[in-house]
């Protein structure tokens, strides 16, 4: 197989990557907030079951958890489900993982912001809502980007830990390919991709946070 063949297929390969990468960062963003507020709750139970769920997620191997999500249904409680699902079983093992991640990150984030702001937010009539979005995440935002630069990076390299459950990303077209053909060629293609991927991921988190520069 020709360079440019090899070209082709690990393209193919990295455009399910990408998918993995967006979904996963769509969904556990906000997802992320969500567990950092019931992490925060005054509520017992809410803060101690996100408190379980983060160190459960944050405790155990990624991989592990795609073969719970994809396997679980089938052997916990003898749900069938289509082999497509394995596609849907990596997005929701990946958005369920990074989000503790995210929750932990933006939690500190926001227990890092100074009383007196929200203090003086109310003396001028902000409500708590009004005073979250429009002052404290701002803020909050510019202190944690360069954390969610170093986990998003991180996400770039996991999603080829999703040739566990056989999808079909670029890692596992690479070392596919390189089996059949018996050359370290798609492998070293496959990590110049990666290495591009993670370069631009890179230099927009670092526009990201240039633009937010007046947050001091």
């Amino acid at each position: 197989m020709v360079l440019s063949q090899i070209i082709i297929e690990l393209l193919k390969g990295l455009a399910v990557s990408v998918r993995i990468f967006l979904i996963t960062l769509l969904f556990s963003l906000p997802l992320g907030l969500v567990i950092a507020f019931g992490r925060m709750s005054k509520n017992n139970i809410i803060s101690s079951i996100t408190k379980i769920y983060i160190s459960i997620m944050r405790g155990t191997p990624l991989m592990l958890q795609l073969f719970v999500v994809y396997y679980g249904p089938y052997y916990l409680f003898n749900i069938k489900l289509s082999p497509t699902y394995r596609n849907s079983a990596v997005y929701i093992g990946f958005i369920i993982n990074y989000a503790a991640y995210f929750a932990e990150i933006y939690r500190s984030g926001i227990q890092s912001m100074p009383v007196g702001q929200y203090e003086a937010a109310a003396l001028l009539g902000y409500s708590k809502f009004q005073t979250f979005v429009r002052i404290i995440l701002p803020q909050v935002i510019k202190r944690i980007l360069p954390s969610v630069t170093n986990e998003v990076i991180t996400l770039v390299k996991d999603t080829s830990l999703a040739f566990s459950i056989s999808v079909m990303e670029m890692f596992t077209k690479a070392k596919a390919l390189s089996s059949s053909q018996t050359s370290m060629t798609p492998l070293i293609v496959a990590g110049l991709f990666y290495y591009v991927f993670n370069f631009v991921v890179a230099f927009l988190m670092d526009k990201a946070e240039k633009k937010l520069d007046y947050y001091k």
